[in-house]
């Protein structure tokens, strides 16, 4: 047992990058995809999975070698201007992005509560319970003493209550007959919904704050094993999480006669009562919650404290500058998702403006992280490993090639 919860307390940055990534996007996109393109798609969260590996360690190789943040070195080795802009880019997608996990909580909750005489999307009952959610999140950042400690444990119960409920639903799904004979699809798989999952589990930006978890955690460079320990651990778990997703939405979706439309993660969980039962729905919503918490929570932090950095404003969690910009953040989200209650159509242009956004955010992030990690100062033992840069280059290259095919699927909606 001793042994058992030394190795549990041995990683934590990285599963706190893991809630990132396991957010309600994820999910969504990992549903969509098994329903589309059925089991072979694994391989490209494999493919994905490999990917942000090599990203969170390169991260966290960087958090141990340098004495001063990512940023700083930044503005030190670059300007000052060019970690404002890192910071500014990975905090306007954080910003944009929050609101799909206010509008997360929302779809993760009202299947479990919806009736015939109630409903949780009716009326201003999503307004209220969004604007007290966040009210006690941004109060709970203020009042919470060793804030990391206390968001490792927490992520760490969430990520495990996300495996524990998605892979109940696995079970309960392939141990239960399919229902129906699988028919060939008349429509082609949406690329763009491909591209999306390898967009979301290879998450740059989650990536790139692993260099600031590493910092919180106390790890040096003696720790920098416990690094990439940490790192193939916790983003294996995504890639499990999501295999297991994607593997029960194709059991239950793919091939069917009446192909089912899955245009958010509640629609995922209401489609499951009919087949398997109330309890596949309500386990499935738990994970859904489980999701849009943990990364509602860890999202906002991302932006407010690279920006903070990026600003020459401190990076420490707790710190003024790092607490008030994540407060700045956790509004935008909150703002764009009521805006969103009251007219969904509006928020079109705000998304694809967010995709927009992507296209220099990716790429950036990614060689930013590449640049830190090949510089000629670094050698002997604070040198990071050719393997870890090779497969960073290949991210990187990755991330270029989502950006530019996000980008004309965004000239292509705006008609251009």
């Amino acid at each position: 047992m001793k042994r058992l919860k030394q190795l549990f307390s041995s990683f934590g940055p990285a599963i706190i990058v893991a809630a990132i990534v396991l957010g309600p996007g994820s999910i969504l996109t990992s549903s969509k995809v098994g329903a589309q393109y059925g089991y072979p798609a694994v391989t490209a969260i494999i493919l994905a999975v490999i990917l942000m590996i090599a990203m969170v360690a390169l991260s966290a190789r960087i958090g141990v070698i340098y004495d001063d943040s990512p940023c700083d070195q930044l503005a030190r080795r670059l300007g000052r201007p060019v970690s404002v802009i890192v910071g500014a880019i990975l905090f306007a997608l954080v910003a944009i992005f929050q609101y799909s996990n206010n509008v997360a909580i929302i779809s993760g909750l009202a299947p479990l509560f919806d009736s015939e005489n109630f409903s949780l999307t009716a009326g201003a009952t999503p307004a209220i319970i969004l604007v007290s959610f966040n009210a006690v999140v941004i109060f709970c950042f203020y009042r919470m003493r060793h804030l990391y400690d206390s968001i490792e444990s927490l992520m760490k119960w969430l990520i495990g209550l996300m495996v524990v409920a998605f892979l109940i639903n696995f079970l309960v799904v392939f141990s239960s007959p399919r229902g129906y004979v699988p028919v060939s699809s008349k429509q082609e798989p949406d690329v763009i919904v491909l591209l999306g999952l390898m967009g979301t589990t290879f998450s740059v930006g989650g990536a790139f704050y692993q260099a600031y978890l590493v910092k919180e955690k106390g790890w040096k460079l003696p720790d920098a094993q416990r690094g990439l320990f940490d790192s193939v651990i916790s983003i294996s778990v995504v890639g499990v999480v999501s295999i297991v997703i994607l593997m029960t939405a194709a059991r239950v979706f793919h091939g069917r006669p009446d192909p089912v439309v899955l245009s958010g993660v509640g629609d995922v969980a209401m489609q499951l009562q009919p087949l398997f039962g109330r309890w596949a729905k309500v386990i499935f919503c738990l994970g859904i919650f489980a999701g849009a918490f943990s990364s509602f929570l860890v999202n906002a932090l991302v932006g407010g404290t690279v920006l903070s950095d990026s600003l020459g404003k401190g990076s420490r969690l707790g710190e003024g500058w790092t607490l008030s910009l994540t407060t700045v953040a956790l509004l935008c989200g909150l703002i764009v998702a009521l805006f969103n209650l009251s007219d969904a159509a509006s928020t079109v242009n705000l998304i694809t403006f967010a995709q927009a956004l992507t296209v220099l955010g990716l790429p950036a992030l990614a060689l930013a992280l590449l640049y830190l990690g090949t510089r000629p100062d670094l050698t002997g033992e604070r040198k990071v490993p050719r393997w870890i840069i090779s497969l960073g280059w290949v991210g990187f290259i990755v991330a270029l090639a989502l950006a530019v095919r996000t980008s004309v699927a965004v000239l292509e909606k705006l008609g251009w």
